[in-house]
């Protein structure tokens, strides 16, 4: 991932979708790494269901309870009924972690998950599968099979996002050891431009400005 490979000394920019944790940064210390994080861009995970499913809409207490595996069938929920086909990002994922955190008050995920390797995975399944529900960043909405379903009202789009009026939002960053210098600051510096960050919104992100 991009923060190992700043703890171990192999890239000069090191891409996350989450902090650092205290045990990652504790590691880098030991190796005299000062790990410095820069927010370059935010994202909003959103919630996806089949397109064929007549749910629009749900709670975050909804989501919470679909993921943990409290809700196990989607009668509950003003569906067409069946039971709930749940998948995830795999456990190394930036992402697993960071919508439990968000979406799941730290819980475990239902047993029944399915873990996927990433974002296409999710959409695809979830696009095959009537009683499929998931999680993917904005950019990958358009993919076809599925819809974005809101919660407590709002869905994931720039303003929202910026505003943090959308519940499943987070900060992206670029990781390095400390101060950038050289070509890896001429390269964080242009991501925080505004030509940068048209780039940003362009491939599915939210620029932070």
């Amino acid at each position: 991932t991009g923060i190992a490979a700043i703890i171990d000394g192999t890239a000069q920019i090191g891409m996350a979708s989450r902090r650092a944790k205290p045990s990652e940064v504790g590691a880098a210390s030991a190796k005299g790494v000062n790990m410095k994080p820069t927010v370059v861009a935010y994202d909003g995970i959103a919630v996806i269901v089949n397109a064929s499913n007549p749910v629009k809409s749900l709670t975050k207490k909804q989501v919470e309870q679909i993921f943990t595996g409290e809700a196990t069938d989607w009668s509950a929920l003003r569906g067409s009924g069946g039971k709930i086909s749940i998948y995830t990002r795999n456990t190394s994922s930036g992402t697993y972690s960071e919508f439990k955190e968000l979406a799941m008050k730290k819980r475990d995920y239902a047993g029944s998950s399915q873990k996927m390797a990433g974002n296409e995975q999710i959409a695809a399944e979830v696009g095959k599968n009537p009683a499929g529900i998931g999680y993917v960043g904005m950019a990958y909405t358009k993919a076809g099979g599925i819809k974005v379903v809101s919660i407590d009202g709002a869905t994931p789009s720039v303003r929202s996002v910026q505003d943090h009026s959308y519940p499943y939002w987070r900060p992206t960053f670029y990781y390095t050891n400390g101060e950038p210098t050289g070509i890896a600051k001429t390269f964080l510096d242009f991501t925080l431009s505004a030509a940068g960050q048209k780039i940003v919104n362009q491939v599915g992100f939210v620029p932070i400005k």
